[in-house]
């Protein structure tokens, strides 16, 4: 075993503890509340956060605006390291989207008040058409 790293489970961990564990969420209530939330997928189908994970299991995770598609290939049920976290899952997400383009809010002049029906209609085609192919 290596220095500093955490031993592994026998033969299976519950979803949420190993989400936490690889450090996907900063704590264990928040990927229990994202499991609860219908966020997490093991293997296509919606997970429970006792629902146990085996390794070669594909976990999906939409946490904070973005999809994490990891493959376990470590079972731990202590929180570790960083580096020692990467040897945990094969990460296959798609990449991050660049800074300024997930960050694109609309901005409205000071004190114009609150948008008319129209204005909002407007800015929501706006958003719709700089989005991409994928709506």
């Amino acid at each position: 075993m290596v220095s500093g790293e955490a031993p592994q489970a026998a033969g299976s961990v519950r979803v949420d503890v190993w989400i936490w564990s690889v450090r996907l969420t900063k704590t264990r209530s928040q990927a229990a509340a994202a499991c609860r939330a219908g966020h997490v997928r093991v293997n296509g189908d919606r997970a429970k956060p006792a629902q146990a994970l085996h390794t070669g299991d594909e976990v999906r995770l939409r946490h904070e605006g973005r999809d994490r598609i990891v493959v376990v290939s470590k079972l731990v049920k202590k929180r570790v390291g960083p580096p020692v976290a990467a040897e945990c899952f094969v990460d296959n997400s798609p990449p991050p989207p660049p800074r300024e383009i997930a960050l694109q809010v609309p901005v409205r002049d000071r004190g114009t008040g609150r948008p008319t029906k129209r204005d909002r209609r407007e800015m929501e085609r706006l958003q719709e058409r700089g989005s991409g192919p994928d709506h």
